[in-house]
């Protein structure tokens, strides 16, 4: 039986077909490619966690991460840099810990 997926997947999949007796058909993407499957992957893994709750839910966020880590590869970054941000725009603007939520602003 053929299923078609025609995804980006993590480098491990193949073999682990291999070894659950499948043949997996595959191609290396260019940079491009690359980015606009990352870019798809983010999406489907948000979606994942959406619907998700509990451990099963901080199962997609690690994908999210691994996702994140490498968009941030791309752009000559490391998960590391982009943690650091994070943390100093948390001390700038704040987090989200506090769970404000902005109604409206009036001015004059």
């Amino acid at each position: 039986m053929e299923k078609i997926y025609n995804k980006l997947v993590r480098d491990n999949i193949p073999n682990i077909i291999k070894g659950n007796g499948g043949e997996p058909y595959t191609r290396i993407l260019d940079d491009k490619e690359y980015k606009e499957e990352l870019e798809k992957k983010l999406n489907e893994e948000y979606q994942e966690v959406l619907e998700a709750s509990g451990k099963d839910r901080v199962e997609e966020l690690a994908d999210m991460v691994e996702i994140i880590n490498a968009l941030a590869n791309l752009e000559n970054s490391t998960l590391e840099e982009v943690i650091e941000i994070a943390k100093e725009k948390a001390l700038k603007r704040g987090a989200f810990k506090d769970k404000v939520y902005l109604e409206k602003v009036i001015e004059d």
